[in-house]
């Protein structure tokens, strides 16, 4: 699902992002909410140009959050909790950036296992959430994406949750 998003970035760069596990639904722009067969209900939220996913008890929020420092892990492995967390950044050269959103826009946009938000004056501004369907043995995984035009950034995320 493509939403047109009426708010600016709240978000400046990719080293302004952190990890949050726990804690409050913040406040969200645009929130899809998708039932999976065998699982708890996940709910993918857009805040400014950060995101929130509330998976039955667990709530990830990738964001610049107020009074925290900023720190989003390469990795981050909980093998307790089955929980397993990966980002990248990319600074794609030339029209790099511009080129992988437009084709993440397009892949993403008619997906009912998705949730992208575009903000308004660049159409490469974008927050783009996406639920894995059928991951392997009962988990649940999604991805995200935060694209960043005026840094030419595009941070990449990947979780798997093993059982929830």
């Amino acid at each position: 699902m493509l939403v047109a998003l009426r708010t600016p970035y709240v978000d400046s760069r990719a080293a302004d992002l952190s990890l949050t596990l726990g804690g409050p639904e913040l406040p969200a722009l645009a929130v899809r909410d998708l039932d999976l067969p065998g699982r708890p209900r996940l709910r993918l939220r857009l805040l400014g140009a950060s995101h929130q996913v509330v998976a039955g008890a667990l709530t990830e929020t990738v964001a610049c959050l107020p009074g925290r420092r900023p720190h989003l892990p390469d990795t981050l492995h909980d093998a307790t909790a089955g929980y397993r967390f990966t980002a990248t950044v990319l600074r794609p050269a030339g029209d790099g950036l511009r080129t992988r959103v437009a084709a993440l826009r397009a892949e993403l946009a008619g997906d009912p296992y998705a949730l992208v938000g575009v903000f308004p004056g660049d159409e490469d501004a974008v927050t783009a959430l996406a639920v894995a369907p059928d991951p392997p043995d009962g988990a649940v995984a999604w991805r995200t994406w935060h694209a960043y035009p005026q840094t030419n950034e595009l941070v990449l995320t990947e979780t798997v949750v093993e059982e929830l």
